[in-house]
């Protein structure tokens, strides 16, 4: 039986920047995000109105020790009504900030690690069809004890949250049983997971590859 659709090539295996021509039609603004309500006109001529959330994007890290065991973790999410279990993360909510210092900046912050070795696992967007968000997923290894930046403190739910460590295979068992749900620890995980079974460590982008999706929202603004 034929399918339906014609076959992919493999350069043609990439998202392609585009924009169909958008009257914005309202915004609410909030302390760091808004939420925008757009008019769009399709190729034939039509209005679509679509509804997103306009996010300044974030990195996550993938830092992981010599025993194969990565950091990760523990708080409240007041959203989904869970304490999760995540990768080391944060926006990109300061103004022009280099998304690589950001992710070393992240580290320290959240599990007082630094790493001498970076490179890029993955990009992503999270919710394309409702936010504007984008993740730049980093692979840290190499790690040694870091003191949190001076002057920084943990607050709201960060101040109660907790620093484990956790093996890759834990992890990875632990998204299959469906245990585990923080998208950037699960495309992480796997991501790492895959690499190091096809030998792809070495291939992956340096930490400060180039990333097209953060020129892409800073244009819109």
């Amino acid at each position: 039986m034929s399918l339906p659709g014609s076959e992919v090539t493999p350069d043609e295996l990439r998202d392609v920047r585009l924009a169909w021509p958008t009257r914005r039609v309202d915004e609410v603004r909030g302390r760091m995000m808004r939420f925008v309500t757009d008019e769009v006109t399709t190729p034939d001529g039509h209005t679509m109105v679509r509804e997103y959330l306009e996010h300044p994007g974030a990195v996550a890290i993938i830092a992981v020790d010599d025993q194969s065991r990565l950091a990760v973790v523990i708080q409240y999410r007041h959203p989904v009504g869970y304490k999760e279990v995540e990768a080391p993360a944060g926006l990109l909510d300061v103004e022009r900030e280099d998304p690589l210092a950001a992710a070393q900046r992240e580290l320290r912050e959240e599990a007082e690690l630094a790493a001498r070795d970076w490179r890029v696992l993955v990009d992503m967007f999270s919710s394309p069809g409702g936010s504007s968000e984008s993740i730049r997923i980093y692979l840290a290894r190499d790690l040694v004890q870091a003191p949190r930046p001076e002057g920084f403190v943990l607050g709201d739910e960060e101040a109660h949250m907790d620093i484990r460590w956790a093996a890759l295979t834990d992890v990875v068992d632990a998204i299959y049983a469906g245990h585990l749900q923080n998208p950037s620890l699960v495309v992480g995980a796997l991501s790492l997971t895959t690499a190091l079974h096809e030998g792809r460590i070495d291939q992956l982008r340096p930490g400060n590859a180039a990333w097209d999706a953060r020129r892409v929202l800073t244009d819109r603004r």
